[in-house]
């Protein structure tokens, strides 16, 4: 756990210190903690946002290239004036100014197969909000491998969900999506206010987690349609053949 909270931590925390539970004992969880989230953009950033506003200590951020027009209209880490430059420095610098306390390791990097150990390994706390199966798949695999939990997002055009893997307890993402679907494509259609929706939902997941308050998502999956707003929460149970956490390995 970190050191007791300065006189500034304790003003800036103090209304969420008052949910029950937290208390000084779960903003300093929150402070020891770190969380890897990739990637960051109109998903992952605002997981990164909202756990770098609730005072999580160290937030490593995983996301390849340049901010780019396409990007403004949900990515709200990016801006204008870094069209052009490295999305996650501009992702690092933004969330500094919100939390000048906050520890950013930025890794101008997607996941793939050879760094998807070492950002792992780097974190308590993954939050996969990777566009790409591939990338999905490669994470959840090292957390089961490592027994880190991992927060899976996803959204499409109005409808998002969610779900939290806790290695060893609960099904993981190979038990759900054995494979990924043949037309899968990085580009789709995307409101911010949705891919929003579930970096918020996700972003709670994770400080459930650290704190020890509340149920996390395990073994349910939270389903939404913002068109009609309907919200439904599924049940899910490992495959005993799994090829990830199964006898299928």
């Amino acid at each position: 756990m970190s050191d007791p909270l300065t006189p500034e931590e304790r003003a800036t925390y103090e209304w969420q210190m008052w949910v029950p539970g937290i208390g000084e004992e779960g903003q300093r969880k929150l402070q020891a903690a770190s969380v890897l989230v990739t990637r960051v953009g109109g998903l992952g950033g605002l997981v990164a946002y909202e756990l770098a506003a609730a005072g999580v200590g160290r937030l490593v951020l995983a996301h390849a290239g340049t901010v780019k027009p396409g990007d403004l209209n949900r990515q709200l880490l990016m801006t204008h004036a870094a069209l052009g430059s490295s999305r996650v420095e501009c992702a690092a610098r933004r969330l500094h100014e919100l939390n000048p306390r906050l520890d950013v390791v930025a890794v101008p990097e997607n996941v793939t197969a050879e760094n998807a150990a070492r950002l792992v390994g780097l974190a308590d706390v993954v939050a996969c909000c990777a566009p790409l199966f591939e990338e999905r798949f490669l994470l959840n695999e090292q957390c089961v491998r490592q027994g880190k939990p991992m927060i899976d997002c996803a959204m499409y055009e109005l409808t998002g969900q969610l779900t939290t893997i806790l290695p060893g307890r609960t099904a993981c993402l190979a038990c759900r999506v054995p494979e990924a679907p043949a037309t899968w494509t990085r580009q789709f259609p995307v409101f911010g206010a949705v891919s929003g929706t579930v970096g918020c939902l996700g972003a709670m997941e994770a400080i459930k987690l650290i704190t020890g308050v509340g149920e996390p998502l395990a073994d349910r999956l939270l389903t939404f349609d913002l068109c009609d707003g309907r919200f439904r929460t599924l049940k899910t149970a490992r495959r005993p053949d799994c090829r990830v956490c199964g006898s299928g390995n």
